[in-house]
Parts: structure tokens; sequence; C-alpha cells
């Protein structure tokens, strides 16, 4: 049986994305986004915890992502985890990101005009990591 590697975020950008393309043409957009988890500790105190989610879009879905998202703006993204590891000064480093495949902008945030039905978008599968501008 196959595993399932499947994210579902609602949260803020906290910049503007930011949109390059690879060599070969590929739009690829990158940005985080803040999610909010609201909990009682153990002294009955209500406590927040903020979480940064770095994403990643590709092709169509990374031109929309350029062209509609702006700091502040709030975004439900369906995606994979990805992860990466390396080595640098002796010392293993990890890092996660999340590569989109399903964007829906639920209006708020700075610049944001809400609309009565926001659009919906899914992305194409990720192209060789070979061709990645970053």
């Amino acid at each position: 049986m196959a595993g399932v590697n499947r994210v579902i975020l609602v949260g803020h950008l906290g910049a503007d994305p930011e949109l390059r393309y690879t060599a070969s043409g590929t739009a690829v957009a990158k940005f985080r986004i803040a999610t909010t988890e609201t909990f009682t500790d153990r002294n009955g105190q209500k406590q927040e915890r903020t979480e940064w989610h770095r994403i990643t879009a590709w092709g169509k879905l990374a031109e929309i992502c350029g062209q509609y998202l702006a700091k502040g703006r709030l975004v439900y993204i369906e995606g994979r985890i990805r992860s990466d590891t390396w080595e640098q000064e002796g010392v293993k480093r990890y890092s996660y990101e999340i590569v989109a495949d399903n964007l829906k902008m639920l209006g708020g945030g700075r610049g944001a005009e809400p609309r009565e039905t926001e659009p919906e978008w899914r992305g194409p599968d990720t192209p060789p990591e070979d061709d990645i501008p970053f």
C-alpha cells in the first residue's frame, strides 16, 4: 500500500510571493504563510502559537500566486510536504516546504477585495529539481 503525503493549510501570507522562472521557462513562486493555533495552557490561560510554513507553487499556479497574492492575504493551500537535508559546518540541517497543488483565496488581508466567490486553482506536477532557480 502506498503512503499518503497530503497537507491542508489556511493562513495569511507573511510577504508578497517571490516569482521566478527556471532556465526552461517554468514559473515558480515561493512564499510563507502563518497559521495560528489557540489553546489553553495548564494554568487555564489562553495561549497562541504561530507556525510559519514555506510554500512553493509551480507553473500556472505560480503565475497566479505572483499576480494575485500579497502580504496579509488569507489563503487555503493543499499540497504535499517535501523535506531536504544537508550538512553545514559539520551540523546536519533540515528544511521542509509545502509544494502547493491547490490554492483558494479566502479574502481578507491587505489589498484583498473580497468577492462572493473566490477562484480556486490547481497546479501541475513539480518539474525536476535540477530545474529549480532558487
